[in-house]
């Protein structure tokens, strides 16, 4: 997700896909990958929130993991 966001490529069947595994796999996310996602949707303005409710709970727990720009990049992405 993280580099169609940078490249601004929103294909919104892509990013129906990316979350659907996302939601999924989301035990497996660190937390740059926590961040990055959120990132991403939030960057092309893609309305996720199961996908948000995900990262949320899981970035609660490894909120320990996360360092200054992985915090920074969730937070910006839960406040747009």
């Amino acid at each position: 997700a993280w580099a169609f966001a940078t490249l601004s490529v929103s294909e919104p069947r892509l990013f129906e896909a990316i979350a659907l595994v996302s939601e999924q796999r989301i035990g497996d996310f660190n937390a740059q990958d926590l961040a990055n996602t959120a990132w991403a949707f939030a960057t092309l303005g893609v309305s996720e929130p199961r996908l948000f409710e995900a990262i949320a709970l899981v970035s609660e727990q490894r909120i320990g993991d996360f360092n200054a720009q992985d915090l920074a990049n969730t937070a910006w992405a839960f406040a747009t």
